[in-house]
């Protein structure tokens, strides 16, 4: 998706999309990280506050009733407004009557350059999470988390088949020309290292555009290119780097099966060797 100033029109955009992809076949459709808005992290200003929301509220009644109207499942990132100053990024998880099936709170908190969510987004504190949905277990994580294999790993071993990745991510326009590719190519390859290592699908959906909170900053030019990595870490589907689309592919529990009776990662883990895992370093 590409992103305006005005909440509202993304929610419809977001909208439109979403019954789109519901009418070529979708089940279970996932939005950009905070679709609603375009990224107001880039810089700190208290009055960006005033985007978040209550969940339940505007978004999820909205979301709901197409879930409903559709029969299919959306994971939906949000901005939550959780008690006074208090606040997530979040994602929502609409069953496909819909209701409110359950939430994951952002775990991992950047505070790069253009990227100041320590200042906005409270660290998760719900855990790893997958959720059983009419169409199968469905993970999700968010951005910064996506390069933390021991998010993954857990999320996997909640039993979801498919890890979503709702994301904001892009070049610093100085930044292309030199260190562009191996960026990309390392937000790519660890995703499907996670698909690989968990034998599971991952779905990384980020958004398109240059966009710039402050008229005086260089802003974002975000990579778009959203892809779908089947358990071997083969992408099936990938969207462009500039256009708006929605990316459709199969789940196959089938699949899943398959590539772990050959790749038995699960089964030959050393569980009982990862002493220090939950540490911040061994020294």
């Amino acid at each position: 998706m590409l992103m305006s100033m005005n909440p509202e029109d993304n929610l419809k955009k977001a909208s439109g999309m979403i019954e789109k992809a519901a009418r070529k076949g979708a089940q279970v459709v996932c939005l950009p990280e905070l679709f609603r808005t375009q990224y107001f992290c880039q810089k700190e200003d208290i009055e960006n506050f005033n985007f978040a929301e209550t969940i339940p509220g505007p978004s999820t009644d909205s979301l709901g009733k197409l879930s409903s109207k559709y029969k299919i499942v959306i994971v939906a990132s949000l901005f939550e407004k959780r008690a006074h100053g208090v606040y997530h990024n979040t994602i929502a998880i609409l069953n496909s009557e819909g209701e409110l099936a359950g939430l994951y709170r952002k775990m991992h908190i950047p505070d790069d350059p253009s990227y100041y969510e320590k200042f906005y987004f409270t660290p998760g504190d719900l855990g790893y999470k997958s959720f059983s949905t009419e169409y199968g277990n469905v993970g999700a994580l968010v951005c910064w988390d996506q390069w933390y294999p021991e998010a993954a790993r857990l999320t996997a071993l909640k039993g979801a088949s498919i890890l979503f990745y709702p994301t904001a991510i892009g070049w610093h326009p100085h930044e292309k020309k030199k260190h562009g590719k191996p960026q990309f190519d390392s937000w790519k390859t660890i995703q499907r290292g996670h698909a690989i290592a968990n034998g599971i699908y991952v779905a990384a959906v980020n958004r398109i555009g240059i966009e710039k909170i402050d008229k005086n900053s260089a802003g974002i030019e975000f990579w778009g290119s959203s892809f779908i990595a089947d358990p071997q870490g083969i992408v099936i589907a990938e969207a462009s780097s500039d256009k708006e689309e929605i990316l459709l592919a199969e789940v196959d529990t089938g699949r899943i099966e398959y590539v772990r009776r050959n790749w038995p990662f699960l089964r030959d883990r050393r569980i009982d060797s990862y002493a220090g895992i939950d540490k911040r370093f061994l020294d």
